[in-house]
């Protein structure tokens, strides 16, 4: 079994939780969807119909993209800040990431030093204080 694929079904279980599918629902799901009774008959266009599906129903997919904390964020008062930044915005960890990424060309915002989380927290700040002055646009 390739990874991917055991990655996909993964997502297709934890939306089938999420979303609060009985068995005899799910599986019915399956079928109209995909013509299978059960996950592991689905082939590789199946499994991206059930996540398209699953998705359009309201499954949150977090997947790789929506990253939580940083694991080190308790201990540093500068990813703190980053993430109240972030939470103001309403944006995820993983638009400091990839504002990492830009910035610095580091892949993820836990792995940057002190110097570059300071200048991300002045980015994000900045940002702040131009969509607060925005017309039309209320921050709280």
């Amino acid at each position: 079994m390739s990874a991917i694929r055991n990655a996909q079904l993964a997502r297709i279980h934890i939306a089938k939780t999420q979303l609060g599918l009985d068995d005899e629902t799910y599986r019915a799901m399956l079928f109209s969807v995909a013509r299978v009774t059960s996950a592991k008959d689905l082939d590789d266009a199946g499994r991206r119909a059930v996540l398209d599906h699953l998705r359009a129903r309201g499954f949150q997919d977090r997947g790789a993209r929506g990253r939580a904390r940083p694991h080190n964020a308790q201990g540093s008062p500068l990813l703190q800040k980053i993430g109240a930044l972030l939470t103001d915005a309403g944006r995820g960890w993983e638009y400091a990431d990839a504002l990492a990424q830009r910035m610095f060309h580091v892949d993820r915002v836990a792995f940057c030093d002190y110097d570059q989380q300071r200048k991300l927290v002045a980015a994000l700040s900045i940002d702040q204080r131009r969509r607060r002055r925005e017309p039309g646009v209320q921050v709280q």
